[in-house]
This record gives structure tokens, sequence and C-alpha cells, in this order.
């Protein structure tokens, strides 16, 4: 992440992260076949959805109207991480490790912008959301603790 200067920035970067976070979920629903699995990271777009629209609502608040645009891929294309497409042949334990991994990575990028903040609702938004980005991490680690047990 290059340096941001102003909280306008950092609240446009943090929509655009959560954009990038609803349109993974859904992708990475799509690869998996058990339900059970699916329901949970169809559930976890619509709560990073919910932090974009959180997000969003404080630029109105600081007098900004929203103008980040997030472009997703075609629906009938794969998600692109930064690291290249998801891999085809990924079984359960893959997909909820790399769903650690992104909810890891996306709690320490609130964390790593909460000093970069200067209004005080925009920091306690940053911060809250990083409780709930370790929160969707937990529930990872939850459903892997859960079916490592089985195997």
């Amino acid at each position: 992440m290059s340096k941001v200067n102003s909280d306008m920035e950092i609240l446009e970067f943090a929509i655009s992260k959560e954009a990038e976070a609803y349109h993974f979920f859904l992708a990475l629903s799509r690869r998996v076949e058990s339900q059970k699995i699916r329901d949970m990271l169809d559930n976890l777009a619509g709560e990073e959805l919910e932090h974009k629209e959180r997000l969003e609502l404080e630029m109105m608040k600081l007098g900004r109207t929203v103008t980040t645009e997030y472009k997703p891929p075609r629906p009938d294309s794969d998600y692109i991480l930064s690291d290249g497409p998801l891999p085809l042949d990924m079984d359960i334990q893959d997909v909820l490790q790399l769903g650690m991994a992104k909810e890891e990575a996306a709690f320490r990028t609130y964390v790593n912008l909460l000093p970069n903040v200067h209004d005080e609702e925009s920091h306690e938004l940053l911060l809250a959301l990083a409780e709930e980005e370790v929160k969707h991490k937990l529930r990872f680690e939850t459903e892997y603790n859960e079916l490592s047990k089985k195997t």
C-alpha cells in the first residue's frame, strides 16, 4: 500500500478493499461444494458489503460524496488475487486457510491505517472494522478446526 495523505484517502482505500473482499468471498463461495461453507462465505461477503457501506457513510459525514468506483471481475471470470488466480484444485482446507489469510491481512490493513487517521469517528470506525475482521478470521479458524477433527 502506498502512503495515504488524508482521512478521505484512507476511507477511499478502505472502501475499495471492502469491495474487493465482497467479490472475493462470492467468487470463493462458487468454488466450494459444502453448503455450510458456501453459506458462511456468502454471509461474510454480505458483511464486507456492510463494512463498505459504513465507510461510505463515514465519508458522507465528513462532507465528501463517495466517488470510489470498483469494477468487479466479470461474473464468469475467476476472482484475481494480487498473487494470481485462485487455483482450480483447492480443497475445503485450502479455502479455509485462504480465508484466514485474507482476514488476517484485512485486520493488519486497518491496524496499519489507524495511526494516520485524524478524525475521531473515522478512527473508531476503522478500529471497529479491524475487530470485525478478526472475528471473521475466527470463523474460518473454527471451521478449519472442526474439519481437522473429522479427518
